[in-house]
C-alpha cells in the first residue's frame, strides 16, 4: 500500500462523474491524498481469495462484500461496487466522502479505496460478530445478548451518533439507523456502519428537505410524511433501537397487542401503566438490572417522540448517565409515519409514493412507500456555539 497522488479520488470517481459532483470530487480527492490509503486491487484480490463465493459476507444494492485477510494479518471487509449499480455509485462516493472524514470507536473504520479499471471497493476493517440484527432478531443466537451486552450496545450506539452530530468535522446525519446497520466487534463493541445514504451539514442548516431514503419502521414522521432531514432523525431511530434491544421485537415486523400496532405504541401504553418492565425480553430475566432498563424504555420513548420534542444525543448521553430512578422526564405519545404530531409551521418537500428494496449489508434504500423529492429549502440560522471543537476520538 502507498499513499495516494493528488489525482487518485479523480481516477475512483471518473466513471461516473457529473458536473454537479465536481466540487465534490475536489473535496474528496484532497482528502483522500491527506488521510486515507490506497490499496491495490491485485492485493484484495489476494486476500479475498479472488473474491471467492465463501468469502462473501453479503449483498447490498452497492454491489457484494467480502471478507479478506491482508499479508501482515490484519482481516478486513470489502465492498466491491457493482458495475451495473446505479444508486450503489452514488452511495458508494458519498460514503467514501464521509467516512474518510471521522474517527471513532463506535464508527466503522475505512482503511481505504481502490480504483482499477472500472473495478472501485472499498476497504474497512473486519467486524466479527456482523451485525446486531443477526443475534437480536434470531432466537437461537439472543442468548449472547446479555442485559450488560445490550446496555454497552445502547451506550455505544449513542457515543457513536453524538461524535457524528457534535464532534466530527462536520454534522453528519446517518439516516438509516438500525439493528442492521450496527457491527458488533469481538469484543461486542458496536460499530455504525453504513454511511451510503448520510447527509453531511453546512454549519448554518438546521435541517434539509430531501428525498426520503431509509427503513420502514426506524425513520422519523417528519422525514417521512415532508422529507425534513435533521441530526433528531437520526435519534428517532436511535430510540427505536433502544426498544428493539430492550424487547428482542423488531419494530416493522411486530404483531399487534390490543390497540398497539406498532412496538413504540406497545412500549408506550406499558409505559403509562407503570409496566416498563413488561417491555422486557424474557430471556432477560436472569442478567436485567430492573431500575436500568425501566430507565431505557423511558429514553427510548422519549427519543421516539415527535420533533420538536426530541432530545439531542448530546441530552440522551446526558440522561444516559444519570442514576436509574431518577429520570423526570416524561415522554409523550411516540409519533411515527402516519400518526398526528406536532409540526412547527416550516416548509415541505413534495411526497411521491415508491417502493424500496430491503437489504442485508450495505448501502441500499429501504423505506415504506413514501418518497419526498428533493428541494434546496432550508432554515439557516446561527449555531448556538461560536465554534464546534473535535469531542474525543474515542468513545
Amino acid at each position: 500500500m502507498s499513499k495516494p497522488g493528488n489525482n487518485f479520488m479523480q481516477t475512483l470517481l471518473r466513471p461516473f462523474r457529473s458536473s454537479k459532483d465536481e466540487n465534490h470530487e475536489q473535496e474528496l480527492e484532497q482528502i483522500a491524498a491527506q488521510e486515507q490509503k490506497q490499496f491495490s486491487f491485485a492485493t484484495l484480490a489476494s486476500a479475498t481469495k479472488d473474491f471467492h463465493p465463501d468469502n462473501k459476507l453479503g449483498q447490498g444494492g452497492f454491489g457484494p462484500v467480502f471478507k479478506g485477510k491482508l499479508e501482515d494479518g490484519r482481516e478486513i471487509a470489502v465492498k466491491k461496487l457493482s458495475h451495473s449499480s446505479g444508486q450503489g455509485k452514488k452511495e458508494f462516493t458519498n460514503e467514501a466522502k464521509l467516512l474518510a472524514r471521522v474517527q471513532h470507536r463506535n464508527v466503522v473504520n475505512l482503511l481505504g479505496y481502490c480504483a482499477h479499471g472500472p473495478e472501485r471497493l472499498l476497504v474497512y476493517e473486519y467486524v466479527a460478530n456482523e451485525s446486531l440484527d443477526k443475534h437480536l432478531f434470531k432466537s437461537g443466537r439472543r442468548d449472547a445478548l446479555d442485559w450488560k451486552r445490550r446496555y454497552d450496545i445502547i451506550m455505544g450506539v449513542a457515543r457513536g451518533l453524538l461524535y457524528l452530530h457534535e464532534g466530527s468535522p462536520s454534522v453528519i446525519t446517518h439516516r438509516d439507523i438500525k439493528a442492521g446497520n450496527i457491527l458488533l466487534d469481538d469484543k461486542w463493541v458496536p460499530k455504525i456502519a453504513d454511511f451510503g445514504m448520510a447527509r453531511l451539514f453546512p454549519e448554518d442548516e438546521t435541517h434539509v428537505n430531501t428525498r426520503v431514503a431509509g427503513t420502514n419502521g426506524y425513520m422519523a414522521p417528519e422525514y417521512v410524511m415532508h422529507g425534513r432531514l435533521s441530526p433528531k432523525a437520526d435519534v428517532y431511530s436511535f430510540g427505536v433501537v433502544v426498544l428493539e434491544l430492550i424487547s428482542g421485537q423488531k419494530n416493522s415486523s411486530f404483531i399487534p397487542i390490543l390497540d398497539a400496532e406498532n412496538l413504540l405504541e406497545w412500549a408506550y401504553e406499558l409505559y403509562k401503566k407503570g409496566k416498563s418492565l413488561e417491555v422486557m425480553d424474557p430471556a432477560l430475566a436472569s442478567s436485567a438490572v430492573p431500575d436500568q432498563v425501566a430507565m431505557c424504555v423511558q429514553i427510548g420513548l422519549l427519543c421516539t417522540q415527535s420533533d420538536p420534542d426530541r432530545p439531542t444525543m448530546d441530552r440522551v448521553m446526558l440522561l444516559l448517565s444519570k442514576k436509574p430512578g431518577t429520570l423526570v422526564e416524561k415522554p409523550r405519545r411516540p409519533g411515527y409515519p402516519g400518526s398526528r404530531y406536532r409540526r412547527s409551521s416550516r416548509p415541505t418537500a413534495s411526497i411521491d409514493s415508491g417502493n424500496f428494496d430491503s437489504d442485508t449489508f450495505g448501502s441500499t434504500i429501504n423505506s415504506d412507500s413514501h418518497s419526498a423529492t428533493t428541494t434546496s429549502t432550508s432554515r439557516r440560522t446561527s449555531r448556538q456555539s461560536t465554534s464546534r471543537g473535535k469531542l474525543p476520538m474515542q468513545g
